[in-house]
């Protein structure tokens, strides 16, 4: 039997309360799960004592046991310095997609076209002032 640890939502619409649970890989997130080990509170500050209440003793077990947390369970277990986790490193996150990219180089190729458009603008007028001039000499 496939364990994991894992979140288990409580609360109300929009007051998340979780209950860090023990249960089969197999069993629906709110449904059966065996043992509770702890819970968290979202709602609660960041540097609350109380958001993340967690058993370490029956958390240690359960892992030596095969069970494999998830990855928010794997952050509160790294914070309570029972098990290490990975860094993660994902280089393309910040990166645009496809359709934006063609956005932005839609807008870029605009951008362009009205300077060089502006700039010509701003030439001819020059070149034909001093044509004008010369006209207006010779009369």
């Amino acid at each position: 039997m496939a364990l994991s640890i894992r979140l288990s939502r409580g609360g109300s619409k929009k007051r998340p309360y979780y209950r860090i649970v023990v249960a089969d890989a197999r069993s629906p997130r709110d449904g059966k799960f065996i043992e509770k080990i702890g819970n968290y509170n979202p709602l609660l500050a960041k540097d609350a004592e109380n958001r993340i209440v967690l058993d370490a003793e029956r958390a240690k077990y359960w892992l030596s046991n095969g069970a494999q947390p998830t990855d928010r369970v794997a952050r509160f277990l790294d914070v309570a310095g029972i098990r290490e986790r990975a860094a993660r490193s994902n280089p393309n996150k910040g990166k645009p997609g496809e359709k934006a990219t063609e956005r932005a180089e839609e807008r870029a190729e605009k951008l362009k076209a009205q300077e060089e458009a502006a700039a010509a603008a701003a030439a001819a007028p020059a070149e034909e002032a001093p044509a004008a001039d010369a006209e207006t000499a010779e009369a």
